[in-house]
């Protein structure tokens, strides 16, 4: 006869259970950071256990031991829920500080030779965390990364923040690098940093860096160039953006066409396909100081005529509006409000600007003078000065 039946939730705690075994998570957290012989669990054990709660139900990090109580945790890890309170927790977490790049670094190597990952190509990336509360400078501990005001992805100006950035391996998504960085700190300053464990991970294997827009500053690409990493990234803009001129002076006929068609155009006869064509140059980057050598990067242009036409029709459009407004200027001329030249001229500005048309749009002599009575300003425009 049974007295009493006692109900607890499995979900996916058996899955996360084998795949922390296999990965040996209590085991290289207790070599790490060995706890007292006394203590009735292990760091390890501990870790392991919030691991899995941060899996199966994430939620503010208090009372875990309900938790453990409402789910199957001592059956599947041996593991009483009275004895994750707070307080036992905290002096786990406090334990593991110290040595979080030791563990997520052997936590990962394992897993590349547990699971047989692929780290041919790996994906960096860092965010930002804004958190409520003062963090006065004072009280921060100065050997971990500290809480500052920063450049939040969330937009909060107001909260500070602390960052963290993350490789994981394009076979699957596999964490394999983990950093917390300072709040305050420039994100493209990390780069080279990161690099370096990373190349290290790829071992004998050709290491190319490919990054985004942030990696091309003179610190991080000398660094590179010394370090003997290839790297590739696109040119950053405005500050290095590649000059119109630049461009302007270029011979489609003499680019290179490459063999490449991007997914959307997969099942696109192949004479509407659009057409990529590359010429390759070199860049010149100079110091922040006169006395820093100037680098010498290979650059390499591409053209696409879909890109080339999408720019077109913008730009027909931005035209056709500026055009609408010059004729609604011209209309008003010698009102109320445009009864000078200096205000029609003011305004022709404003509209060039607003409607990004300056390198485009050229306009004619403003004429305001004298005039028969009843008769307006008039204000001329005319073609663009250069094409574009």
């Amino acid at each position: 006869m049974v007295s009493s039946v006692v109900e607890k939730r499995l979900g996916a705690l058996p899955v996360a259970a084998e795949f922390l075994r296999r990965l040996d998570v209590a085991g290289t957290v207790d070599r790490l950071c060995p706890g007292r012989d006394i203590a009735h669990l292990t760091h390890g054990q501990v870790i392991e256990t919030l691991v899995a709660n941060r899996l199966t139900a994430p939620a503010p990090l208090w009372r875990v031991e309900d938790w453990a109580r409402e789910w199957a945790v001592e059956e599947v890890f041996g593991v009483e829920p009275e004895l994750l309170n707070d307080d036992r927790l905290g002096r786990a977490l406090d334990a593991i500080a110290p040595h979080l790049t030791e563990l997520t670094d052997s936590i990962g190597a394992r897993a590349i030779g547990e699971f047989g990952i692929d780290v041919s190509t790996c994906h960096w990336d860092m965010t930002s965390m804004s958190l409520h509360g003062a963090y006065p400078a004072e009280d921060q501990d100065e050997d971990y990364p500290r809480i500052k005001h920063g450049h939040p992805k969330d937009r909060r100006y107001d909260l500070k923040q602390i960052q963290t950035g993350l490789a994981v391996t394009g076979d699957g998504g596999i964490p394999l690098l983990s950093r917390v960085i300072d709040g305050g700190a420039a994100e493209i300053s990390q780069i080279t940093g990161t690099m370096k464990p990373l190349r290290a991970r790829a071992g004998p294997k050709e290491f190319l860096l490919v990054a985004d827009s942030k990696l091309v500053s003179y610190r991080n690409v000398t660094a590179l160039i010394k370090a003997g990493c290839d790297f590739i990234a696109p040119a950053p803009a405005p500050a290095s953006a590649v000059d119109d001129a630049v461009y302007a002076a270029l011979d489609l006929d003499a680019a290179t066409i490459v063999d490449y068609a991007p997914a959307r155009d997969e099942n696109t006869p192949a004479e509407r396909r659009e057409t990529y064509r590359v010429l390759e140059d070199t860049h010149v980057l100079s110091g922040p100081r006169k006395r820093d050598a100037q680098v010498e990067v290979r650059r390499i242009l591409v053209h696409s005529t879909g890109n080339a036409k999408g720019q077109q029709r913008a730009r027909d459009k931005r035209l056709a509006k500026a055009r609408d407004e010059l004729d609604k200027l011209q209309r008003g001329a010698g009102g109320r409000y445009y009864n000078t030249a200096e205000k029609i001229a003011a305004r022709i500005g404003v509209i060039a600007k607003t409607r990004r048309v300056s390198g485009c749009l050229h306009t004619g002599r403003c004429t305001y003078g004298r005039h028969r009575r009843g008769q307006r300003p008039a204000v001329r425009h005319g073609p663009p000065s250069r094409p574009c």
